[in-house]
């Protein structure tokens, strides 16, 4: 078991939290993110992982920004943990990616689309690094854990789900809290994606909309039902980031949010 698995999984903190702007935008930029986060993360007592992308293979139209690509993008990964002393997330897209990705990252993300993905997944896992299983949209809580096995059946046991919402009708998305009830009493490490599940896709013709004003209400219900990780992205300008601008969470309003959800997990009852 890794440290960071150790420390993600410490009783004491009130949950941990995987954030970062969505997309590597420049090297400058995730500095000044992961070191405001860090920031914050350490003053309420929240262990926390530095999440962006290198690469965003599921943007909505071809000439959308994906990002700087697999070697810019783990340079960057790479100078953010040696300047800033975080550890890092980042999503994976093919299984030849795995490697090189875990010479750098300390979690590999499995993105929704691609949660069922046998060859992705169990690449990820071989690696000996923390999985995160994005819930696919599609999936149903219970079918999850088909995609948790695979991680296990490596011997890897560092494993956790993060729920974003399930496809409701053209461009919506909806939360089903017993969704966090089903993982977490199935004994899966359960996180909140807080930002995601309230995109609309598609919603906004050749990109994602989404609903942010909604974002803190979500998350709060998300602490107060039970989940041991949160997941957001954040950003110091979000109505000019360069993906999923609409759900991404203002950096200036983040401290104020994780405080309410540190009060909230300190007087939740268990599930």
């Amino acid at each position: 078991m890794s440290s960071l698995w150790s420390s993600l999984r410490d009783d004491r903190a009130p949950f941990f939290l995987l954030a970062g702007p969505c997309v590597i935008e420049s090297l400058d930029h995730c500095l000044f993110m992961a070191e405001a986060i860090t920031g914050v993360a350490r003053r309420l007592g929240v262990p926390y992982v530095f999440k962006a992308s290198f690469d965003k293979a599921n943007r909505t139209s071809i000439r959308s920004f994906r990002g700087p690509g697999l070697r810019e993008g783990l340079a960057v990964l790479a100078e953010v943990k040696r300047r800033v002393g975080v550890p890092v997330v980042t999503d994976i897209h093919e299984a030849w990616q795995a490697e090189p990705v875990a010479e750098v990252a300390d979690v590999l993300q499995i993105p929704a689309f691609l949660c069922r993905q046998t060859d992705l997944i169990v690449a990820a896992a071989r690696t000996g690094r923390v999985v995160n299983l994005k819930k696919g949209q599609f999936m149903a809580p219970e079918d999850m854990l088909h995609a948790v096995e695979k991680v296990r059946s490596t011997g890897n046991e560092q494993v956790m789900v993060t729920e974003r919402g399930t496809t409701f009708g053209y461009h919506d998305l909806v939360v089903d809290f017993r969704s966090l009830v089903v993982l977490r009493r199935s004994g899966v490490v359960t996180v909140y994606d807080a930002t995601h599940s309230l995109q609309r896709p598609g919603g906004a013709g050749d990109r994602s909309g989404g609903l942010r004003d909604l974002i803190a209400p979500l998350a709060r219900a998300a602490v107060a039902v039970g989940i041991d990780g949160l997941f957001m992205e954040v950003h110091d300008r979000p109505d000019q980031a360069l993906s999923d601008a609409a759900t991404q969470f203002p950096l200036d309003r983040l401290e104020g949010l994780l405080g309410d959800l540190v009060r909230i997990a300190q007087i939740r009852p268990s599930i």
